[in-house]
């Protein structure tokens, strides 16, 4: 009788882990077990810096619940979590983000920088370099010495090249100085586009837009921009290639600091630029391996949340 009860109650042993992907315009949020995948969450942003602690904290309660509820478990029964966040690795932040997390889940709260996580998810333990660029942009490595290196990711106001804030204010630019060099009342596609996105009728409102505080959301229009460049607009794709461009040249710099004698590179992307933009990776490829061809590129777009997920496990086992 004994043996059986042990046997029925091994369940109960189970330990369940969060792993969180705590994006400017996505959250996505990861629960398993040891071993698997159990069930995903996905909301809205919930960068503290970039949408508050408001929203924050309703996108991270949104992806936190929906995960939970697939894999079955309550936010009670969650022995770790790890999110990783822009931003994460400064204290002020990460003590705001762990005091949002805590309303939601039970025990250890490990708060990381968003390149950390997606570094991880990448290669594990293991040297390489990660390029995400999604609302922001960042590129973070780690060579076989453990040593790190980071570039970019300083903020939209004077960083995060290639970013879908960086592409959706050069493409806004970029219109204008097409405008000013045509001299011409004819409105391009990608103009066009912009205005419908923001739902204004005249250029003049596009540029009252562009200097509002707040500022408009950026970081919206890639999708503008990719339908322009699909409509045959070059202003469009220029904007795309430099941020390829702009993206590779953050990855050289890592690189360089990093690997300066190594045979092979590993590198890996992630985020939503990457993910929906086939010219941008292309670009990005192409400018890279032209510079250091010893680059392999990780065919798969990396899942930071997993990474996560894998960093909440780590801690669990120490």
């Amino acid at each position: 009788m004994a043996a059986s009860n042990c046997a029925c109650d091994t369940s109960t042993l189970m330990s369940f882990f969060l792993g969180i992907d705590g994006g400017g315009s996505k959250t996505t949020c990861v629960a398993g077990d040891e071993n698997s995948l159990l069930g995903t969450g996905t909301s809205s942003g919930s960068n503290v810096v970039r949408v508050g602690e408001r929203q924050a904290r309703e996108s991270l309660g949104a992806a936190i619940r929906q995960a939970c509820a697939a894999a079955k478990v309550t936010p009670a029964e969650i022995e770790r979590t790890c999110v990783g966040i822009a931003g994460g690795a400064r204290p002020e932040i990460a003590a705001v983000v762990r005091g949002l997390l805590s309303e939601f889940v039970s025990g250890e709260i490990a708060v990381v920088g968003d390149m950390v996580i997606a570094l991880e998810a990448a290669f594990g333990s293991g040297p390489g370099v990660v390029v995400i660029a999604g609302t922001g942009s960042i590129a973070y490595g780690r060579n076989s010495k453990g040593q790190v290196a980071r570039a970019g990711g300083w903020g939209f106001a004077i960083s995060d090249e290639g970013s879908g804030h960086w592409i959706g204010r050069a493409a806004v630019a970029s219109s204008m100085r097409a405008y000013d060099e045509a001299g011409t009342e004819n409105t391009s596609a990608l103009l066009e586009g912009i205005m419908k996105s923001w739902g204004v009728m005249t250029r003049e409102q596009v540029v009252v837009a562009a200097n509002a505080v707040p500022p408009p959301d950026f970081a919206a229009l890639p999708p503008v921009v990719l339908a322009a460049m699909d409509a045959g607009d070059a202003t469009a794709r220029t904007v795309l290639i430099q941020a390829g461009v702009e993206l590779a040249t953050l990855a050289k710099i890592v690189i360089g600091r990093l690997f300066r004698n190594a045979e092979t590179v590993q590198v890996g992307v992630s985020g939503g630029v990457f993910r929906n933009c086939e010219v941008i990776c292309q670009v990005f490829y192409d400018r890279l391996r032209a510079e250091y061809p010893e680059v392999l590129p990780n065919a798969t777009l990396v899942n930071p949340a997993m990474g996560a997920l894998d960093l909440a496990r780590k801690r669990a086992r120490r």
